[in-house]
Formats: structure tokens, C-alpha cells, sequence
């Protein structure tokens, strides 16, 4: 006869609720979800610099905002040249934006560039790589390849499913019942749809005579690439003029930037996307920039480069020389703005 004790061994797992294994499964999986990422995490290293780029959420709704935060860490002895505002992002739409860059007590630089996002529909979306220079100016260091202003480092790209609000089935269940069908009219009678075939082409015939009346003295003018870049232009003077070293980077870049998409508007020169260099050797073949105007745009980018990267800190004459400059490029390159009058069919420059 067995102990009393060695019974109670058996029947006690016996005894337990049916349900602890179920709660068991259920705790593990809340830990499991608990520990899932928040982010999506990039890094990238070349020599003295290494690039982590995350994202977040990880997988979004429709309309809810992405953050997409780049972090760039540099050796003492480094400059960074970070991409300018929007780079490789044109397929989201910007809410908001905050660059930072700061350098720690032993020489070390930090930049980060923060972005706010929505993306432009649900299903597969991605980041694209994200492109960052650098000048390498530490002692004993050689400097870049010939024919390079610095070295570059590429990030990878970001794969992320956007989710739609609507479940798959939703379609099937917001569509709505079928009314019932009308009786059939009697032989003669005039009925609703029988009006609605009559009154409709002859309100569009209408439309489209008023239409076509007004339209043969209405006269549509487009705007030039020569007047956007001279609004911008006057814009950026009517402004007061930068004092401070960021104050006078921005300013510059913003003066840039205007005469190189002025070139790609007027010209069709892709300049936004080039290096000074390759922009340079681009103007050179072209065969609608004079020399003196390739003069003028190489004196140009060289003095906006050495603000941007050479740390040169102008004077109030040197910066109203150079707007001044802008503007005499843009006045001897200038193209009419075309008109087109709807009447004729011809197109006259204003």
C-alpha cells in the first residue's frame, strides 16, 4: 500500500486548472511582442565616419507619420558635408524637418538630420540610399581620389509596408444593397431617363460654345525660367544679410541652388545633382553657354564653395558682388516668357 503522500504526487498536476498552459502560451507571446522593434535600423562605416539611419514606426498606417532620423558620427580632424534638406526623399511628402551638429570634448563631430513623413499611399514603400560626403583632414591622411572633392559614403535602403486602414474584406461589406426596380412606363410616355438623354448633351453642346466664345481672345502666359529664378532672386536681396558663419552657409546655399535650377529649367543642365566639377565639365560642352557665362558660373560655384566648405566668412561687399553677379547672369541669359493665344493657335514672347 503506497504512502498518502506519494497519492497527492499524482493527483496535484491532475488538479490544476485546464487553462494555465493556454495563459502560459499567451504570456510568452505578449513578451515576444513586447520585444519586437520599434525601429527599422540602417548602419553604414567607411573610414572615420559611421552613418545609422532608423525608422519608425515599423509598420505604419495610412497617414500616421514617419520618422526618419540620420546620425553621423565623425572622427576629430573630419568635416562632414551633410545631404542638403529633402535629398532622395521627393517620394514622401515633408512635414517637418531639424539638422543638428555638434562636437564633443574630444574632437568628435555629431550631425543629425531628423525628418517627419507621410508616405503617399499604402502596400510596399522604401527609403532610398541617402548619400553623405566628407573631407578627411587629418594629419597624415592622404586626401581623396584626383578629380574628387571628398570622399562619399552611401546608406542602404530601407524596405517598410505601409498598411491601409481598411481590411481586405471591407470593400465587400461597404457596398449597398440592391434598391428595387421601377416599373416599366407606358408605351408613349415621357420618362425620367428619356429627359436626362435629351437635356444632357445639350447642356455640355451649351458649355462648350460659352467655352470656345471666351476662349478665342483669352491669352495664356506661362512663366519663364528666367522670372521664377529673378523672383527668387529679389527675394533672397529683400531679405537682411546674414551675419554668422551658419547664417552665411544657408545664404549661399539658397543663392546656389537658384542659378542651378535656373540652368536645369533654362537650359535643361541637371545641375542640383552634380558636384561642382561635374556641373563644370556639364556647362563646358553645352553649347548655349557663351564663355564668359562658364566663367562666370565657375567663379560662381567656386565662391559658394569655399563658404559652404572652406568655412570663409564673407563681408557685406563680398555678398552684394555676388548677388549682383547672379543677377547680370540672369538678365544675359534670360529667355522670353511664351504666350499662346487660343484663337490663333500661335505662340508670340511677351
Amino acid at each position: 500500500m503506497r504512502p498518502w503522500w506519494s497519492i497527492l504526487l499524482v493527483l496535484c498536476p491532475l488538479a490544476l486548472p485546464a487553462g494555465t498552459g493556454q495563459a502560459q502560451e499567451e504570456h510568452e507571446a505578449q513578451s515576444a511582442g513586447a520585444q519586437a522593434p520599434t525601429s527599422l535600423e540602417r548602419q553604414t562605416e567607411r573610414g572615420p565616419v559611421k552613418v545609422r539611419v532608423t525608422l519608425e514606426p515599423t509598420e505604419p498606417l495610412i497617414g500616421d507619420p514617419l520618422t526618419l532620423t540620420l546620425e553621423v558620427t565623425a572622427e576629430p580632424g573630419v568635416e562632414l558635408i551633410m545631404p542638403e534638406f529633402g535629398q532622395s526623399l521627393d517620394r514622401f511628402s515633408i512635414r517637418d524637418f531639424v539638422p543638428r551638429e555638434h562636437i564633443d570634448e574630444n574632437g568628435s563631430t555629431l550631425a543629425t538630420q531628423r525628418y517627419t513623413l507621410s508616405a503617399p499611399m499604402s502596400g510596399p514603400q522604401y527609403v532610398p540610399p541617402i548619400s553623405i560626403e566628407f573631407v578627411d583632414r587629418r594629419a597624415g591622411m592622404r586626401p581623396a581620389p584626383e578629380g574628387e572633392d571628398a570622399y562619399e559614403i552611401l546608406t542602404e535602403r530601407i524596405d517598410f509596408e505601409v498598411r491601409s486602414v481598411l481590411p481586405v474584406a471591407a470593400a465587400d461589406e461597404l457596398e449597398p444593397p440592391l434598391g428595387e426596380l421601377e416599373p416599366l412606363a407606358a408605351p408613349g410616355s415621357v420618362t425620367g431617363w428619356t429627359w436626362l438623354l435629351v437635356l444632357v448633351p445639350l447642356a455640355i453642346l451649351v458649355t462648350g460654345t460659352s467655352y470656345w466664345l471666351v476662349s478665342r481672345t483669352h491669352v495664356r502666359r506661362r512663366a519663364s525660367a528666367y522670372e521664377i529664378a529673378i523672383a527668387r532672386l529679389d527675394a533672397l536681396k529683400a531679405r537682411a544679410r546674414p551675419e554668422g558663419a551658419e547664417a552665411v552657409d544657408g545664404f549661399f546655399v539658397e543663392l546656389s541652388d537658384l542659378v542651378r535650377h535656373y540652368l536645369e529649367d533654362r537650359f535643361g543642365l541637371h545641375a542640383p545633382e552634380l558636384t561642382t566639377e561635374e556641373f563644370l565639365d556639364v556647362a563646358a560642352a553645352s553649347p548655349d553657354l557663351r564663355a564668359e557665362h562658364q566663367g562666370f558660373l565657375q567663379d560662381f560655384l567656386r565662391r559658394s564653395d569655399q563658404v559652404k566648405f572652406a568655412r570663409f566668412l564673407p563681408d557685406a561687399d563680398y555678398i552684394e558682388e555676388v548677388l549682383h553677379a547672379a543677377g547680370r547672369f540672369l538678365e544675359q541669359t534670360r529667355e522670353e516668357a511664351m504666350t499662346v493665344r487660343s484663337d490663333s493657335g500661335e505662340a508670340v514672347h511677351a
